[in-house]
């Protein structure tokens, strides 16, 4: 029985060995997870129906405007998972030092943030191909009076030559590319630069703002989003280049070569295309597009709305006992926040009711927003008490919203049809989803426990993943 212990007890350290889970350590007193912690591949991932990509939350690679999310890597992201077949699904790293351990750990599949391929990330991650060449650039505030001087007495104060970086102070986040190239450049220029880090989640976009306030002196950003920012920021200068052009790249785990060779593939051909450099002229050349995000109040890197109707929906949605955010991103599917959006069939308003369901919940005048979103709340609610035997709330919303969309009438047919083919009547996915599809089918919608007819149901089951995304989006971004 000893031995018998002894060999059961060795069996399992060594399984404990060749599992993941190793590879975390502390270094310069920052947590480094060196190797991937989950076994997650292309074929898992094609299984699951879902890409997870983790991002940071920046002014051109992902952010919403006017309820709509955007962004450079979130565009690209959306033309890999539909290449993929598979659904996307965001997942927002506030902290950018965190971000590889994240990866590694499992949180996502990959990372689409324009990462610098250095060596010391290599040995951590495996990148993609490239999909840019960029250099590092100083970031620094033109003197005062700028206006009033001449070209050579600007050039004259400003710092040109990286040698002149010796004993001046920069500030970096510790985890990024630019900390490291600054200890380097130190080496090389054969003096000591001052670098002060900062906090893994603020952004180089943030850094650069303090430089043009005139709260710190220098840093470094990636050039085209230091070019981007100079249309925003004029008081800045970003013409010193601190380092050679340098790979950008996305991320994955080192035990995922399957999905680094099909987004390798996909990169090579979508570059053919004029589709790569349209979004990356829009996100990164289009100066007037981008000072129009950051004046707005919708953009949310620098506003904090979603719509002029934000707190009208936070109202209605405390009476339905909901995430205000979720309403938004239903009124935001129906209207795009307009008050006088008109649909073919002949709804109207925020929450294109028909003027019958207007009348019947109390709106005399669908235009009018703060009646149109009364009624609509009142209607919701009205779904909410109809659904009231589905006990999982999450689930209830759901219900909800398909009955927003195609009538209460149908889902109920398909969950009936559920429950007679042996599914969940009670869930959602995979269950009356499943079966709202196929009462477009003959033999479903002439089944004898179907009561309402034929139903596209492709519409309210793209209705629901669609809210739901989106609110994903605004709950991951808005506080």
């Amino acid at each position: 029985m000893r031995i018998r212990r002894t060999l059961f007890l060795m069996a399992a350290l060594l399984l404990w060995a060749g599992c993941p889970g190793g590879g975390e350590e502390m270094v310069d007193g920052v947590r480094i997870v060196s190797e991937p912690q989950v076994s997650v591949d292309l074929p898992d991932i094609l299984e699951r129906g879902r890409l997870i990509a983790l991002t940071g939350y920046s002014a051109n690679g992902y952010f919403l405007y006017k309820g709509q999310p955007l962004g450079f890597e979130y565009e690209l992201l959306e033309r890999l998972a539909e290449h993929l077949g598979v659904a996307l699904e965001i997942r927002v790293v506030a902290d950018m030092d965190e971000i590889l351990n994240r990866l590694n750990e499992g949180e996502g599949d990959l990372v689409a943030h324009g990462l610098t391929v250095t060596r010391r990330r290599t040995r951590r991650v495996r990148f993609t191909d490239p999909h840019n060449f960029i250099r590092q650039m100083l970031v620094q505030r033109l003197p005062d009076g700028w206006r009033d001087m001449k070209r050579h007495e600007i050039d004259d104060s400003l710092i040109t030559n990286p040698v002149h970086l010796i004993n001046r102070t920069v500030h970096v986040r510790r985890q990024s590319a630019y900390y490291s190239r600054l200890v380097n450049l130190s080496e090389e220029i054969g003096g000591p630069i001052s670098i002060v880090t900062v906090p893994g989640d603020v952004t180089t976009e943030m850094l650069i703002g303090q430089v043009a306030a005139g709260e710190i002196d220098l840093t470094v950003a990636d050039e085209n989003i230091a070019l981007i920012n100079r249309a925003y920021y004029d008081n800045i200068d970003v013409r010193t280049p601190i380092s050679l052009p340098q790979r950008i790249a996305w991320a994955v785990r080192n035990n995922s070569p399957e999905l680094a060779d099909a987004i390798n593939a996909w990169l090579h051909d979508i570059k053919l295309e004029p589709t790569y450099n349209v979004l990356y002229a829009r996100y990164f050349k289009d100066k007037r597009f981008f000072r129009r995000r950051l004046d707005s109040e919708y953009f949310s890197i620098s506003g904090d709305k979603l719509s002029p109707w934000d707190s009208l929906i936070q109202v209605h949605a405390d009476s339905l006992d909901w995430d205000w955010k979720l309403l938004a991103a239903m009124i935001f599917q129906e209207s795009r926040f307009d008050p006088r959006a008109r649909s073919w069939i002949g709804a109207r308003g925020l929450m294109q009711l028909m003027p019958r369901t207007g009348r019947e919940f109390g709106a005399a005048n669908l235009i009018d927003p703060a009646q149109n979103l009364r009624a609509g709340r009142r209607f919701l609610q009205w779904l909410q008490d109809y659904w009231r035997a589905i006990e999982d709330p999450i689930e209830r919303i759901k219900f909800v919203l398909a009955s927003y969309n195609t009538g209460q009438g149908h889902v109920a047919d398909a969950r009936r049809l559920a429950e007679k083919f042996g599914a969940d009547p009670d869930r959602w996915e995979g269950n009356v989803a499943t079966y709202l599809l196929k009462k477009s089918l003959p033999e479903f919608y002439n089944d004898p426990v179907v009561e309402f007819g034929y139903c596209r149901g492709e519409e309210p089951v793209q209705y629901v993943e669609e809210i739901l995304e989106r609110y994903r989006h605004y709950a991951a971004v808005i506080n």
